[in-house]
């Protein structure tokens, strides 16, 4: 305590700071730095869960270079990334464009679009399970039908079996990027609008030259917040085709899926835990180019 009345108060500042930084700081060291940590020692290591590890060296990651599986799983893996992160943010956009100018039951509207976000993803998975299922039973076939369309095989074939299991993950996240969307569009000033509108701008102009670039920062945020999401999506898949997870034939599997059924299934966690060294560098990428974004808006 004696030490404690010499400081200044800068330092005593500082030592209060560092203190209510420490339940975080250990938070992040305990939970985050260490598993991160010894998943990387582990990814070095051959380990069955129940025997002594055993020092391989490189050959877990010569392993995954050389398996057909995981460059299947990696295209995959970006296929949700490429296809989900552009179509959810269009998607998003144009509802909460659209969306902010309605005045009529503007709060149940919003309602309604966050709802799926606020949902089970596993039941979510379910009941788009259901909708897939031939005739009788699916919801989808049974409109093709009644239209004398032949019925779509959505889950069973290596074609249709992505955009079928992509398809309510972005219908799931649709609803909190809506929110953040609109968000962003009401925090621009009026003041731009109705300059724009006096001096005749029309609707497109006004779009591409004021919503859009002060909309910057909110389309940074939402696109890394999706990417991140769809490199991780494991939910929906695992769900959707939970009698051949990842199927058919590796076509929907993920690179979480992947390492949950290295783990798990085939109990290889050191050749799991490389695989999750490979995800954690991607996803790192990732924030990387988020922050430089950030950096430059």
């Amino acid at each position: 305590m004696a030490l404690y009345r010499n400081l200044s108060i800068r330092q005593k500042q500082i030592v209060w700071a560092w203190t209510f930084l420490a339940v975080p700081v250990v938070f992040y060291v305990v939970i985050r730095f260490y598993p991160t940590g010894t998943a990387i020692m582990i990814s070095f290591q051959e380990w069955n869960l129940l025997g002594a590890r055993t020092w391989t060296g490189f050959d877990n990651y010569i392993k995954l270079w050389n398996d057909p599986v995981f460059w299947k799983v990696f295209r995959n893996t970006f296929a949700y990334l490429l296809i989900g992160t552009p179509l959810s943010l269009v998607l998003s956009f144009l509802i909460a464009y659209h969306l902010d100018q309605v005045r009529f039951m503007h709060g149940f509207m919003r309602m309604l679009y966050f709802l799926p976000f606020m949902t089970s993803a596993v039941a979510m998975a379910w009941v788009w399970r259901w909708f897939y299922q031939a005739v009788p039973i699916g919801l989808f076939n049974n409109i093709l039908a009644g239209f004398g369309i032949a019925q779509i095989e959505f889950l069973n074939s290596t074609t249709n079996a992505l955009p079928a299991v992509l398809a309510p993950a972005v219908w799931a996240g649709l609803g909190f990027q809506v929110i953040i969307f609109m968000a962003g569009i009401r925090a621009i000033p009026t003041s731009y609008y109705e300059a724009a509108r006096i001096d005749g701008v029309g609707w497109w102009t006004i779009l591409t030259q004021i919503t859009l670039p002060l909309l910057r920062p909110t389309i940074v945020f939402i696109v890394v917040f999706s990417s991140i999401g769809f490199l991780r999506i494991f939910d929906h898949v695992f769900n959707m085709t939970t009698n051949n997870p990842g199927g058919p034939l590796n076509a929907t599997k993920p690179m979480v899926l992947m390492i949950y059924d290295t783990a798990f299934n085939s109990f290889d966690m050191g050749y799991a835990a490389a695989q999750t060294v490979v995800l954690f560098t991607i996803l790192l990428c990732v924030s990387l180019i988020q922050l430089r974004l950030l950096r430059s808006t």
